[in-house]
């Protein structure tokens, strides 16, 4: 499987907004750009050049696969799906990447990032309907119930991050019982509650050419 090598600090200050990559470090005075708010490499600190229309288009593309931590084929294939659905084609992209299981265990505080979700999924920590389900990309649907494994490792890492999370507000379609560490999803997200730091418009018009 593909996977990003670039650091997580790079990534952001390239994009030039936090794209939230590191869990905690990225809300504390640690955060890479909050203290080199240049893009890296040895001309980072020049002035910004004006992008044209594709290389704005490319850069909302990039930011969206970097905050998902997916690859071009198969952020291509979700658009595909997208595209496919009835309703506007960015906003659908949208709820798709954030029904990725992946996500849902990262929103509810399973874990402190969507890489560390990953892990978690991969490893065989979660549950989807009292099943053991390791695909990251795994969409979850309205009524699916996600939950840490019963062992005791599982349940260990879980509660540790719910824990500490524990002020971290949960998305309203969401729900979490921080007691059994089960999650529910109680209907498909909307654009507005991912709050991306992204224009998914101008995803729709690179791909649309």
């Amino acid at each position: 499987m593909g996977r990003r090598l670039e650091p997580a600090c790079r990534q952001c200050r390239r994009e030039g907004v936090k794209l939230y990559l590191k869990g905690i470090r990225c809300t504390g005075d640690k955060c890479a750009i909050e203290r080199r708010s240049f893009a890296p490499g040895m001309h980072g600190r020049g002035q910004r050049t004006k992008l044209s229309d594709f290389g704005k288009q490319l850069r909302e593309k990039q930011k969206m696969k970097k905050i998902y931590g997916v690859l071009e084929r198969q952020f291509r294939t979700f658009f595909y799906r997208a595209s496919k659905k009835t309703g506007v084609t960015g906003d659908i992209l949208v709820e798709l990447h954030e029904r990725r299981l992946d996500n849902v265990v990262y929103r509810l505080l399973f874990v402190t990032s969507r890489k560390a979700g990953r892990q978690l999924v991969r490893y065989g920590h979660v549950l989807v309907n009292g099943k053991i389900t390791t695909i990251p990309s795994y969409i979850v649907n309205q009524g699916d119930s996600i939950s840490a494994r019963p062992a005791e490792r599982s349940q260990k890492l879980v509660k540790g991050t719910v824990e500490m999370l524990k002020d971290r507000p949960i998305p309203e379609w969401l729900a979490l019982d921080r007691n059994s560490l089960e999650g529910k999803v109680l209907r498909f997200p909307t654009k507005r509650e991912a709050g991306l730091p992204v224009e998914e418009s101008q995803i729709v018009e690179l791909y649309s050419k």
